[in-house]
């Protein structure tokens, strides 16, 4: 019989779960494993960012054991197995690929992603009352700002031109100054919320990651405030002992000898 890897996995799992198998595994539920589910999904992300292939390969595979352990324990009680997750999501490429599949014409990315979009709301029309009802709530704010802006986009609903947006970014500064000096909290709170949303909306239009993009700005902060403590450091002192000017004066430098594009020091 050939080697089949994954089938191997699949029955480690359910040995690890087992009556006497590893006590860890045993205790385990589907929302005790969450945590650590989110952390092998942004362990994937961060190989794939540093192109560290063996990296990668290793954090797949830890991303695909908690795949495998969610599947265990939902045939354990009996209501579905891994054999249920692979050929529904088999099925569902199928169907909503026609253009690969069947004799749709949609051959452009862009024909392509209505289509799926059109496919999706038809299969979810029984248990969705609105278009935007499976956007996940527990996505990360920026990523689910740009998905629920792509997601409008593909019907339509959407700025033609780049310059559209960037006057929308303009009037919701206007309105966050607007609301600061009016010192009522819940206003800041509600205009500062609706320039994050237009900022993510103008990275999107410039066909940018918000949440890859704000990651590359918060390292690059990072790495210079390494060096701004480093500079201190050398000079027998500490962060704390000095003031604003001082430290404005060394990130400047900082800043200059990087050869990296200006970043604000309120980031």
């Amino acid at each position: 019989m050939q080697d089949d890897p994954f089938r191997r996995l699949c029955e480690i799992v359910a040995q690890l779960r087992a009556p006497g198998g590893c006590p860890w595994d045993r205790e385990q539920t589907h929302a005790s494993i969450l945590p650590q589910l989110i952390e092998e999904t942004y362990e994937v992300v961060e190989a794939v960012q540093t192109n560290n292939t063996p990296n990668f390969r290793e954090e797949l595979g830890d991303l695909l054991l908690h795949i495998v352990m969610h599947a265990e324990m939902a045939r354990e009680v009996g209501t579905f197995d891994i054999n249920d997750v692979t050929r529904e999501i088999t099925e569902k490429l199928i169907r909503r690929h026609p253009h690969v599949f069947g004799k749709s014409g949609a051959m452009d990315t862009g024909a392509v992603l209505k289509q799926w979009e059109a496919i999706k709301r038809e299969e979810k029309k029984e248990t969705a009352a609105h278009y935007l009802d499976s956007l996940p709530a527990a996505l990360p704010a920026l990523m689910r700002a740009q998905k629920a802006q792509k997601k409008a986009a593909r019907v339509n609903f959407d700025w033609e031109h780049l310059r559209d947006v960037i006057a929308k970014v303009d009037e919701e500064i206007l309105e966050t100054k607007e609301a600061i000096e009016s010192e009522k909290e819940a206003a800041i709170e509600d205009e500062v919320g609706d320039l994050l949303f237009a900022v993510v909306n103008l990275a999107r239009k410039c066909k940018l990651d918000a949440e890859s993009t704000l990651q590359k700005a918060t390292d690059k902060f990072v790495e210079r405030f390494n060096r701004v403590e480093e500079e201190l450091n050398a000079a027998g002192r500490k962060l704390g002992d000095a003031d604003l000017a001082e430290l404005d004066a060394i990130w400047n430098r900082v800043k200059h000898n990087s050869g990296i594009g200006r970043i604000d020091r309120d980031l």
